[in-house]
């Protein structure tokens, strides 16, 4: 009853500012899109229209300091891709850039408001784990600015934005249940990327064909049914089994964590991950879950021993009855002889190509010369070293081999934060392993890729900062238990818990 009244309560003099300074910014937005649509082509009108669409409820969210505001970027970074395909396919061109490519990125940078609103109240331990970073990436920026223009724009974008999740989860006052949400709804929307992909590789939906045919990405197999390397609503199949790798680490090692559907959750996640093809998100999730299990407690290393060999027996039973189960049991088979494997071979022949020009350019390429960003200054195609499956060489490509080294210092001690706070059997302890065996999966992930970019940075960032959360939450509970206060609710950095929407 109290709940209802309070639906119904008048707004106080902020909220209604909020409110009204959001409705503002919409009537700004509508007739700045009402004027660019007379001055643009009808393409480049339905972007504008549709990128407005998609941020101005995160920027809504972010002015409330709402804590749905990383579930919905989430589900953005999930549904863009798809979203731009489609367009595409309507207006019957495809473009190799759109405006709707930014739309995570620019969805993401939303949680700068309430970083800035906030800031000051950064626990120190936390400040020094940001101000090495940043110093890396304003040296990679200047470098890549004078050789790789605006390419190291959209470069520091990817690395800068995903990084703020660090501190939003430091200066934003989080109670155990908001995280549990939180994953959750993560792992509900990796359900429904799974769901997407199988139906995928089932029926390839025409727009999903349609862009099969005009990327020119050979890797990703055929625009026909039980063809394709399954990419789902993500842009690719290795965003896609990153994505739901990620968020299958959690849903096996916790029953809390496995959202509405539960077991089936799980095995609809791992059907997905599996028919994408991607190893490398293998591996990731092997080693997450391993890590986790060996840094808990040992009542729980057998209970999670357990779920695992239910998993794997389920899956083994599973796979091979599914339709075009001969490639997918290939696939699976030369994770044991991965030295015959031409992929793996491949990489090696990088590496050994690629490793030369560190040593010869020891200060760095700067951003911008690696990934992505190698279209904005190269006509729209990708550049010399526009595909780069080396994480590790790559780090030390575009930083030199001083920022390289800053850079896994800095891991180093955000990896020594979380574990030195994983001890415990109660629920917060939780986050603290998941977040320590999550970096740790991305380190290894690195000989296959960098995961601190893009939608892969977002999802490590997110992980880890949960992890900050419960770091913050038990130093705080130590000092008040120290000091003789009374209990209260749980929250980050002795911050009474704010119950926003």
């Amino acid at each position: 009853m109290k709940t209802i009244r309070a639906l119904y309560a008048a707004p106080t003099t902020q909220q209604a500012a909020v409110f009204a300074l959001g409705g503002a910014v919409f009537l700004f937005l509508a007739l700045a899109i009402g004027f660019a649509s007379a001055k643009l082509g009808h393409y480049e009108s339905v972007q504008i229209a549709i990128l407005t669409a998609i941020l101005f409820p995160a920027f809504m969210l972010a002015l409330v300091e709402s804590r749905h505001i990383v579930p919905y970027i989430l589900l953005v970074w999930a549904v863009c891709p798809e979203i731009r395909r489609i367009a595409d396919w309507l207006e019957g061109s495809y473009h190799s850039v759109s405006l709707l490519s930014m739309a995570p990125l620019l969805a993401s940078a939303m949680l700068a408001v309430p970083v800035l609103a906030r800031i000051h109240r950064i626990d120190p331990s936390v400040r020094k784990l940001i101000v090495v970073p940043t110093v890396v990436l304003a040296y990679g920026s200047l470098l890549g600015l004078a050789h790789n223009g605006t390419g190291a724009i959209y470069d520091l974008a990817n690395y800068l934005i995903p990084l703020l999740l660090i501190p939003y989860f430091a200066v934003t006052p989080f109670e155990r249940k908001d995280q549990e949400r939180l994953i959750v709804a993560y792992t509900n929307i990796a359900v429904l990327v799974a769901v997407y992909g199988i139906i995928q590789y089932i029926f390839v939906p025409a727009w999903d064909a349609f862009w099969m045919e005009h990327v020119e990405m050979n890797s990703i197999g055929k625009p026909e049914p039980l063809e394709i390397r399954v990419f789902s609503t993500l842009n690719s199949p290795g965003p896609a089994g990153m994505f739901m790798a990620t968020a299958l680490a959690p849903m096996i090692v916790e029953r809390k964590w496995r959202g509405a559907l539960g077991w089936f959750g799980v095995l609809l996640v791992a059907v997905g991950l599996i028919i994408t093809l991607v190893r490398s998100s293998w591996v990731m999730l092997v080693v997450i879950v391993a890590v986790y299990v060996a840094i808990s407690s040992g009542r729980q290393k057998w209970r999670l021993l357990a779920q695992l060999g239910a998993v794997t027996a389920a899956l083994t039973w599973l796979v091979p009855k599914l339709p075009g189960a001969q490639g997918l049991v290939a696939r699976l088979n030369t994770m044991t002889a991965i030295q015959d494997d031409y992929s793996y071979n491949e990489r090696l022949d990088f590496f050994h190509m690629v490793f030369p020009l560190i040593k010869g350019q020891p200060q760095g390429l700067g951003l911008g010369s690696i990934g992505v960003g190698t279209k904005l200054g190269n006509g729209g195609a990708l550049g010399q070293f526009g595909v780069f499956d080396n994480g590790f060489v790559a780090i030390f490509l575009t930083f030199g081999v001083i920022g390289g080294v800053l850079f896994f210092w800095t891991l180093w001690l955000l990896g020594k934060l979380l574990i030195s706070r994983t001890s415990g059997a109660d629920g917060s302890a939780a986050y603290g392993r998941l977040a320590a065996a999550s970096l740790i999966g991305s380190v290894v992930c690195l000989m296959f890729e960098n995961g601190y970019t893009g939608l892969r940075g977002f999802l490590q960032w997110m992980v880890v900062g949960l992890g900050v959360v419960t770091q913050q939450t038990i130093a705080h509970r130590r000092r008040r238990t120290a000091d003789g206060a009374t209990d209260e609710p749980e929250s980050v950095a002795g911050q009474a818990p704010v119950r926003v929407p």
